[in-house]
């Protein structure tokens, strides 16, 4: 019982700190740059990202504080899995962060290009083309284990879908119709949500960053 009260303990912790660091930057973001609007993608889109997220707050905010109403997807996953989940999950704080930071005002609530985008390539964007994608699915299935859930690592695995088959081409396309053969060089050096084999392929350094 105390360690199913710590599992979700941890659990609340590190989805409110993912939370309070992405809103913090998406609010700095909105503050000193241009801003686009979720309208701006039409209503389908829209009415899909409130389905999904009221969907995934849900089962956390009930997992988290009324567990035995997600008892019907509980799975017996052993404690050191569940611990192995946690350190996971807290390991994804500083990995957002980083994305976050190296991102700045380029941050966008869309898949849409802002006018003054600018392309990113150092920091975690050295390896991967969309770390935020990478570091919240990583999350997910963090949480997915420290809950000992699978309704939670399902919504992991629809996500991975999601953002490989719809949302990234969706948003590549853009990025491509802005820097042209500058996006497409470092799309052949780069993974979408996790960094190529080849991670030590020399790069030329990023003149853009200050």
């Amino acid at each position: 019982m105390v360690a199913e009260l710590q599992f979700r303990l941890i659990f609340m912790a590190v989805f409110v700190t993912s939370v309070s660091i992405s809103a913090y930057y998406r609010r700095k973001a909105r503050e000193s740059g241009e801003a686009i609007s979720r309208r701006a993608e039409g209503t389908v889109v829209l009415t899909l990202r409130a389905c999904g997220a009221s969907v995934v707050l849900t089962s956390f905010l009930l997992y988290a504080l009324i567990p035995r109403w997600m008892g019907w997807s509980a799975l017996p996953l052993p404690q050191w899995v569940r611990w192995l989940g946690a350190g996971m999950g807290i390991a994804c704080l500083p990995l957002l962060w980083w994305v976050f930071r190296s991102i700045g005002e380029n941050i966008s609530e869309t898949v849409l290009t802002k006018k003054e985008h600018r392309l990113v390539t150092y920091g975690p964007y050295r390896w991967v083309r969309h770390p935020l994608y990478g570091v919240a699915l990583l999350e997910l299935l963090s949480l997915s284990l420290l809950a000992s859930n699978w309704f939670i690592m399902l919504l992991c695995l629809i996500g991975t879908l999601v953002f490989r088959l719809a949302v990234i081409p969706v948003e590549e396309r853009k990025l491509i119709e802005a820097f042209g053969e500058d996006y497409e060089d470092y799309r052949k050096r780069t993974g979408a949500l996790v960094p190529r084999v080849h991670i030590f392929y020399r790069t030329k350094p990023d003149e853009s960053r200050a």
